[in-house]
């Protein structure tokens, strides 16, 4: 075998693939995040829309969708169980009826306190320091703006 066809191979490796490494790190942070969220009756999808509501009541759906990169078919029944349990409500805009706003309940509103814990259980699994969280972070962030651009 050649050395090119060696780096070749190389390359086909699973063990190589930057895919792989970020598809197992998100099945392992989706285990973490199942067993932190069960005591607050979230999915992480669900966490996911309840942290971008926590941070500014009363969005669009729209704009959940692009803050959170999910369509609205995959949206909208995850803020139909939110809203079965009692965490949400949606209402059409007054304004323009195309749009739904999407606001918290009063218990949504108060599982806020109990999801204070989650994100320290998240950390102290990682078992990395806060700073090398921080580059993780951003260097993923970078990536995905980069994959973006090509996609």
């Amino acid at each position: 075998m050649t050395s090119k066809s060696a780096k070749n191979d190389a390359l086909l490796r699973l063990d190589s693939q930057l895919c792989f490494a970020l598809y197992s790190a998100n099945l392992a942070m989706t285990k973490v995040y199942r067993r932190l969220l069960a005591d607050l009756g979230l999915t992480y999808p669900q966490y996911l829309v309840m942290l971008v509501l926590w941070e500014g009541d009363g969005v669009t759906v729209s704009s959940l969708g692009e803050r959170l990169f999910l369509d609205s078919a995959t949206l909208t029944p995850l803020l139909k169980r939110l809203q079965a349990a009692g965490l949400v409500v949606r209402e059409r805009g007054l304004e323009d009826e195309r749009q739904v706003l999407v606001s918290l309940t009063d218990a949504g509103r108060a599982l806020r306190s109990k999801a204070r814990a989650v994100p320290e259980g998240a950390f102290c699994a990682s078992g990395c320091k806060p700073e090398e969280l921080q580059a993780i972070r951003r260097d993923l962030e970078q990536l995905r703006a980069s994959l973006a651009q090509h996609s």
